[in-house]
């Protein structure tokens, strides 16, 4: 088995609530300002595309589980100290949240985007790429959850 796969088999039944919990609040965070879950307070200009669904999911799954990565298990808190891939899994992670969040966005609603191209531009240039953000995005949080995950199973050298 997958070694970074099996260090969710050890998690505690704390950190999964948490990571369903965040999960479900990271697609509501993401779903609702795009209005992929119709809603009187936001809305678009332009149809759902079909993909956007499972990647508000898959970014509610990945972002849940990175989210819970940052609860300790145990009692007492390690102590701190910089370690360079978990700033660069926060930072990837983060990024791929932003991301899907240009990614499943109404291309003609996006303000930076319209500032940017214009309507026109929107619809030609920027929506087609969607599809590709959408890609980028989770293979960025897949990335960080790797990471976070590996750095978690590791012993530090003194």
């Amino acid at each position: 088995m997958n070694p970074t796969l099996s260090i969710l088999r050890t998690w505690s039944r704390r950190r999964w609530v948490l990571a369903v919990a965040s999960g479900l609040a990271i697609s509501f965070l993401v779903a609702l300002p795009t209005a992929v879950i119709p809603n009187p307070i936001f809305g678009r200009a332009i149809e759902v595309t079909w993909w956007s669904y499972p990647v508000v999911v898959i970014t509610g799954v990945l972002g849940g589980l990175l989210f819970a990565t940052y609860v300790r298990e145990g009692a007492a808190p390690e102590p701190k100290s910089p370690d360079a891939d978990l700033d660069r899994a926060s930072k990837l992670g983060a990024a791929g949240t932003l991301v899907s969040f240009f990614a499943i966005g109404c291309p003609v609603c996006n303000k930076l985007v319209l500032i940017a191209l214009g309507a026109t531009g929107a619809v030609t240039w920027f929506a087609p790429l969607q599809p590709f953000l959408a890609l980028l995005s989770v293979v960025l949080m897949v990335i960080a959850l790797r990471t976070r995950l590996r750095n978690e199973a590791s012993c530090k050298v003194a």
